[in-house]
């Protein structure tokens, strides 16, 4: 199970080249059978002006760690995902270090999949919890 673990998260650390996720320095560290882990640095790149993680790095790096688990956990060959709606709530803010985001799936439809992802700091405490809906559409 190591094995296809490393083979997934090189995958998706691999599609990351020359997007945003690779602007927001944003790795994918952990897979199991239903959730994805990724983490994101807090330094200035991500700050609002007064100088704690902003709330939109926070919500990119959710979109992006449950439209992949989505892409992971779907038939990429016949399908791709886009995400439809997402939500934020951001209950702590963090000025440095690293935040971590997980997500869940809560369903996992045909068409579309429902997910929950958990952003926490170093320390383990929860940041922000974010909804995220995507959409299989199939290949033309």
């Amino acid at each position: 199970m190591n094995e296809l673990k490393e083979k997934i998260l090189k995958v998706c650390n691999d599609s990351s080249k020359n997007t945003m996720m690779e602007t927001l320095e944003i790795e994918y560290i952990d897979v199991g059978e239903n959730f994805l882990t990724a983490k994101m640095p807090v330094n200035s790149k991500v700050h609002q002006p007064d100088g704690v993680l902003h709330g939109g790095a926070m919500v990119a790096l959710a979109e992006s760690v449950g439209s992949m688990a989505s892409y992971i956990f779907l038939d990429a060959e016949n399908f791709f995902v886009r995400g439809i709606e997402i939500s934020a709530n951001h209950v702590k803010s963090v000025s440095e270090g690293e935040v971590f985001a997980t997500a869940t799936i809560v369903h996992k439809g045909r068409t579309t999949q429902l997910w929950d992802i958990k952003l926490r700091n170093a320390e383990d405490e929860l940041i922000s919890v974010c909804k995220l809906t995507t959409i299989a559409l199939p290949k033309k």
